[in-house]
Order: C-alpha cells, then sequence, then structure tokens
C-alpha cells in the first residue's frame, strides 16, 4: 500500500482520488448499447450476452423449475445464515415506517403528506467474480415492505447460462419470482425501454462495476430514477493504537477482494500501527483465494499519518466514504464530526462485513464521493412522498388575500383569479 505521512491540505483531492475511469471513456460504449436495446429489444439483450457473459440463452426468463433447483442445492446452514440476514434486516427496515403526517397550518387550512410505494422497480444484482446473493435481501426485503407492485430481478448468468443458486434461493425467499438472466449495461437498458421479455421500471437499484454505474446515470436521462451512482467498493478505517492491528488488515482486505478498482484507505495518528497493519496485510493476504485481485486493489490503496484527530475527520469527509470504520479511544469525537459516509462502523468488533450480511442495515450505498449528497438505500427509497391540501370556505377568506397579493406581485393574473372568484362567492353565500 501508499503510505503517505502528514499530507497537506491543498494536496487531498489528488491523493484521494478514486481509481476509476471517467464517465467519458466508458459513455460511448453505454449509449451505443442502449440505442440497440431500445431499437432490437431481446434481440440485443441475447447478442450481447452472448459478448459478455459468453452463453447463447433461448430464454432469459428463470423458470420455476430452474428456482426450485437452484434452491433445493442451498445447504440448509447457509439457508439458516441468509434467513437470519432476512429477519434482522426485515426488523430493521420495518422500522423505518413512517405514519400520515397532518396539520392545519392556519384555521380551515388542512395539509397533509402520505407515502406511496413507487410501483414498478428493478433490482440490479451482480454476478461475474462475486455473485452478490446478500444484495438481493438489501434490496427485495425494503421493495416488498414498501408495496412496491411489480420487482424486476436481472443478474447474470454463467458461461452454462444459470443464475447462481444461492441468489435464486434469496430471490426466492424474498417473494421474488420474475428473474431475468440479464447481466451488465443490458440489463440497465432493458429495464429503462423495456423488451418483449423485460418491462421497463420507474426506478432501478443496485450496484455494480463502471459500465453498470454510468448505465444507471444514462437511464436517469429517459425518465427512469435510480437509487445513486454505487460503482466500484470501497471502504475507509480510522484508527489509533487502541484498535487491533489484525483486525484492521482483516476488514481493509475484506473490501480489497471485492475488485481489482475497489479502494482500500487507512487513516491514522500512529506510525506504528499503520506499520503493524501494513505487515498484517501482507501476511493475511496471502490466504486469500481472490488474493491476485485484492493485490491490484491494494495497488489502489492508501495508508495515511496524520497529526491528530481534527486533520483526519476533515480528511475523512472531504473523501466521503462509502464504507467508514472507526476504531479509536475517542470514538465520541468521530460520530459526531462525520458528515459525508454511506454506513459507519464502531469499534473493533463491528466490521464492515457485518453491515454487508447480517446486521440489518442496508449494504447498497453511495461511492466515489456521493456520500456527501446521497443516502444508502433505505425503506423510503422504494417510496414518495405526496402532500394533500383541503381548505374550507373559512380557510379561503383567511389565506385568500395573500395568495391574491402574491400572484399579482409574480404577475400571473390567472393565478390570482382563481382566489378572487372563490372569495367573492363566499361574499355572496
Amino acid at each position: 500500500m501508499n503510505k503517505i505521512y502528514h499530507p497537506k491540505k491543498e494536496d487531498w483531492s489528488k491523493i484521494l482520488k478514486r481509481p476509476t475511469q471517467t464517465v467519458a471513456d466508458i459513455e460511448k460504449i453505454v449509449e451505443s448499447i442502449f440505442e440497440e436495446v431500445q431499437t432490437n429489444g431481446d434481440g440485443a439483450i441475447k447478442k450481447y450476452t452472448d459478448q459478455f457473459d459468453h452463453v447463447q440463452l433461448d430464454s432469459i426468463l428463470v423458470t420455476d423449475d430452474e428456482i426450485q433447483i437452484a434452491s433445493n442445492s442451498v445447504s440448509n446452514d447457509l439457508k439458516k445464515a441468509i434467513s437470519l440476514a432476512k429477519n434482522n434486516i426485515e426488523k430493521f427496515h420495518a422500522a423505518q415506517k413512517t405514519v400520515k403526517m397532518e396539520m392545519e397550518t392556519m384555521p380551515g387550512v388542512l395539509c397533509w403528506q402520505e407515502k406511496r410505494p413507487i410501483q414498478k422497480v428493478g433490482l440490479y444484482i451482480p454476478g461475474g467474480t462475486a455473485p452478490l446473493f446478500s444484495t438481493i435481501l438489501m434490496l427485495a426485503i425494503p421493495a416488498k415492505l414498501a408495496g412496491c407492485s411489480e420487482i424486476v430481478f436481472c443478474t447474470p448468468p454463467d458461461k452454462n447460462g444459470n443464475v447462481n443458486p444461492t441468489i435464486l434461493f434469496a430471490a426466492q425467499l424474498c417473494g421474488v419470482t420474475k428473474i431475468f438472466k440479464v447481466g451488465g449495461i443490458q440489463a440497465v437498458a432493458a429495464m429503462t425501454f423495456g423488451t418483449e421479455t423485460i418491462p421497463n421500471v420507474y426506478k432501478i437499484f443496485g450496484p455494480g462495476n463502471q459500465y453498470v454505474t454510468v448505465a444507471k446515470q444514462l437511464a436517469t436521462k429517459y425518465g427512469v430514477a435510480i437509487d445513486m451512482p454505487a460503482g466500484p467498493s470501497e471502504l475507509l478505517v480510522v484508527a489509533d493504537d487502541s484498535a487491533n492491528a489484525a483486525f484492521v488488515a482483516s476488514d481493509l482486505l475484506s473490501q480489497a477482494e471485492h475488485g481489482t478498482d475497489s479502494q482500500v484507505i487507512l487513516v491514522s495518528t500512529s506510525e506504528k500501527l499503520i506499520d503493524a497493519v501494513e505487515k498484517e496485510i501482507e501476511s493475511q493476504i496471502k490466504q486469500l483465494p481472490r488474493a491476485a485481485i485484492a493485490e491490484k486493489s491494494i495497488g489502489n490503496s492508501k495508508l495515511i499519518l496524520v497529526k491528530d484527530d481534527e486533520s483526519a475527520i476533515n480528511l475523512i469527509n472531504e473523501y466521503g466514504p462509502e464504507h467508514f470504520i472507526v476504531c479509536v479511544g475517542n470514538e465520541d469525537f468521530y460520530l459526531r464530526k462525520i458528515q459525508n459516509a454511506g454506513s459507519v462502523f464502531v469499534g473493533n468488533y463491528t466490521p464492515e462485513s457485518a453491515g454487508d450480511y447480517a446486521s440489518g442495515t442496508n449494504h447498497t450505498l453511495p461511492t466515489n464521493g456521493y456520500a456527501k449528497q446521497y443516502s444508502g438505500v433505505n425503506l423510503d427509497s422504494f417510496m414518495k412522498s405526496m402532500t394533500f391540501q383541503k381548505i374550507s370556505k373559512k380557510g379561503m377568506e383567511v389565506i385568500g388575500p395573500s395568495i391574491e397579493l402574491m400572484a399579482e406581485a409574480e404577475g400571473l393574473q390567472a393565478h390570482k383569479n382563481a382566489v378572487t372568484l372563490r372569495l367573492n362567492s363566499t361574499k355572496t353565500n
């Protein structure tokens, strides 16, 4: 890993740069695939599935038999673990439900807010080198709790045309049965436009590589909302001499193994801890099946020594990490001061892996600095707020003159007339 000691503030943006390609590098590829899917539908989907996933499919819809066979192949122990995670995720997200808010802003002027589910949502579950079956729990559970009436689920097939069995088991457990063997850019395009087989949706959820991230951003140009720009995974750990170096190293490696474009950062006020963590990484990485991926990711990563906690938190807020682990003696300082992070993990016994799988929080989080303005996925991500109002005759008499004056001042006579007619009618009745 790259060691950086006491960086100057003017150098932070360069030091904290993500190892990602620019949108311009990818956008032309994404746009061409979108155009072809919009024009040729399923034909384009099958073409790009052959090109990118190296499999020719007669049907892209997963059958009930495939779901059942896949579910039967998952071990009982893993099923129990997934069920435990499901229960915790349900508890945490169900607790996020809010009730109708109603108030009378003035006598006779009643306003209220209610939430409605987004009717049609699309869930994208990455496959590739690490089929993320946990992500189906993170997306399907809140979608169901919110009451979304149509849930479209896309995930890439393997070279034999199959979907990872644990993904199918998790989908079945969450009550999702409309599953399509489609990955990458073409999956996002299909959910954007709709094809002969895949319905279009109103909002697309789910993480992915840089191509998926750009595809989701392009989808917004066609009137489809997205959860957030969620790209390659990242983790920042702040730790001091109270931290366990082996634990810190294991957390950094847990994110480094996601992909070669992932990034992990350790920020510390202790040079001694930095040296200890570096040694632990060198030792632990040798034992990993995905060591080659982790090693490339570690090449993108940093060990940063700062002079004090104030410098550390300012640098962390500038970075805006997707995952933020706090392992310091003065943890309250960081919890008070953190402004930009997708999800925060506190203490030596709270690995980021807990949030990835089973603690109950959602692991679909903003990356690439978007934690500065985006929230992670939650129950409200699958809902929209609607406001209502009802004004009585008495209420119109109270509020109407102010509306008339404001409308006239803006030069909108018809707006004023809509009120004046009503006020006049109250005088004659």
